[in-house]
């Protein structure tokens, strides 16, 4: 059964349309308006090897919050919404990502409950055409829509584009960790039986 969403959302700040398979290859054809997005976001789909169809008209000559907001939104919908009933998932995942002087560690629970748990080391405003404090706004998006608990913190801080790109790609690493399917797990990992 093909694990996809295809999902748009569409208000008077945004108008986006996403399609996510989490069985893919790392495939990406991304268009936000803000080009250090784009290149979060590409990096998520490469290195959790999910195809990622994203596409965003957002009102950026106000800024970039609802664009970036909003694109979180939506992720984390089509993460819950490609899980299905989450049946197999090892719902679990981590992983700590070197990117040069920095260290990021990312942990993912799908348990159907929204937390997240944010520590960053930014010393800049911007990194390229992006708020450095939207990255946090974004993670919690995607935490709120795909009811995941997520947490993330810089262990090792250094050069702000490594540690914003150190986050992506281990939150992509730990998701795919979570939504990998076990044959040993015949329904879903939690003693309620459900997620």
């Amino acid at each position: 059964m093909a694990r996809i969403a295809d999902i748009g959302r569409k208000t008077r700040e945004t108008d986006i349309s996403m399609k996510l398979s989490l069985d893919g290859t790392g495939k990406a054809n991304i268009c936000t308006g803000i080009g250090f997005f784009d290149h979060m976001m590409e990096g998520f789909a490469r290195h959790g090897l999910f195809d990622l169809e994203l596409s965003v008209k957002g009102d950026l000559q106000v800024d970039s919050h609802h664009t970036i907001e909003d694109t979180g939104i939506v992720l984390g919908n089509a993460i819950r919404e490609a899980l299905g009933d989450k049946k197999g998932i090892r719902r679990y995942g981590h992983f700590i990502l070197p990117m040069d002087e920095c260290l990021v560690l990312c942990a993912v629970d799908l348990c159907g409950r929204p937390y997240l748990a944010f520590e960053d080391a930014f010393t800049v405003p911007k990194c390229g055409d992006m708020d450095t404090e939207m990255v946090r706004e974004f993670f919690y998006a995607v935490s709120y829509g795909a009811m995941m608990n997520l947490h993330i913190k810089v262990l090792t801080p250094g050069n702000n584009h490594h540690m914003m790109e150190a986050m992506f790609k281990a939150f992509a690493k730990a998701l795919d960790m979570a939504v990998s399917l076990d044959e040993r797990i015949k329904d879903v990992l939690s003693t309620k039986g459900s997620l």
